[in-house]
């Protein structure tokens, strides 16, 4: 089984219709697998993460950030990036 390449994705801001789907649709254009994804409405606001898998993808982390964040700042949205490595290193517990 080929290892992924796996990063976590937030979307955070005033809730509205067709987030999930804008947000989705990119994803499907940039040929990256949506392993899981969570997703609440709390008082107004819109909170989702979504993990996904950039395994077969052509495009670039560094792309796929700036067009995420282009659409964040079109929708009014604050979508953030992280590979899960970084985020395993960050919250590693040590012995």
């Amino acid at each position: 089984m080929a290892k992924k390449d796996l990063l976590f994705i937030t979307v955070i801001g005033r809730d509205m219709k067709g987030i999930v789907a804008r947000v989705s649709q990119l994803l499907f254009r940039e040929s990256i697998n949506i392993d899981d994804i969570s997703q609440k409405v709390i008082e107004g606001f819109f909170v989702m993460t979504m993990l996904v898998d950039m395994t077969g993808s052509r495009t670039s982390l560094d792309r796929l950030r700036a067009a995420l964040e282009k659409l964040g700042a079109k929708m009014k949205l604050r979508i953030q990036v992280q590979h899960s490595n970084v985020f395993k290193a960050m919250h590693r517990v040590s012995p």
